[in-house]
């Protein structure tokens, strides 16, 4: 886990953090993803949202700039060395877990798309520049604490079908 930050609310910039706990059916505590109340039985499915490090050069690059800066794409967890989109699941009853730490397990739900925001945060062609690289949403299946530096992998849930081996990251 390469970064984690913090949405308080919207319109508001992102802040880092060394370190979040984790809520269940939530998302990071003091995001304000978190302080939704949760539906059931599952919460929402934009409890916790991830994106690539390797694809922040692409998106600096498609801009015209030397970087940028993963709090303005407000995702709460930067991850390196893993294919997000690899830990997603393409058959019918595997269902993929993703761990971050020794604690936290998270349910891969789908892409986290750009907003028109972006065009705002990044500059003209901002949005363009984050489709297909805006990373992917998911739900908190097991809550505790993360940090910077965690390891991060995927596993077959409990109960799911076929082979485990999918990756290990940090």
């Amino acid at each position: 886990m390469e970064a984690l930050f913090l949405r308080p609310a919207r319109g508001v910039a992102s802040i880092a953090v060394p370190s979040a706990k984790v809520l269940v059916g939530r998302g990071l505590d003091g995001d304000r993803s978190a302080a939704r109340a949760p539906t059931p039985p599952d919460g929402h499915k934009r409890q916790v949202s991830l994106i690539q490090a390797e694809h922040l050069p692409l998106i600096a690059a498609w801009l015209g700039r030397a970087t940028v800066d993963a709090a303005e794409l407000r995702r709460n967890i930067v991850v390196s060395g893993l294919n997000l989109l690899a830990a997603r699941s393409p058959w019918a009853g595997e269902t993929l877990h993703m761990h971050l730490g020794d604690e936290v397990v998270l349910e891969l739900t789908g892409p986290c798309d750009p907003c028109s925001k972006m065009e705002t945060t990044l500059g003209r062609g901002g949005y363009n520049a984050m489709r297909g690289h805006g990373g992917l949403t998911a739900r908190v299946r097991s809550g505790g604490s993360v940090r910077v530096g965690d390891a991060v992998w995927v596993a077959l849930a409990p109960g799911a079908t076929g082979d485990t081996a999918h990756g290990e990251s940090r």
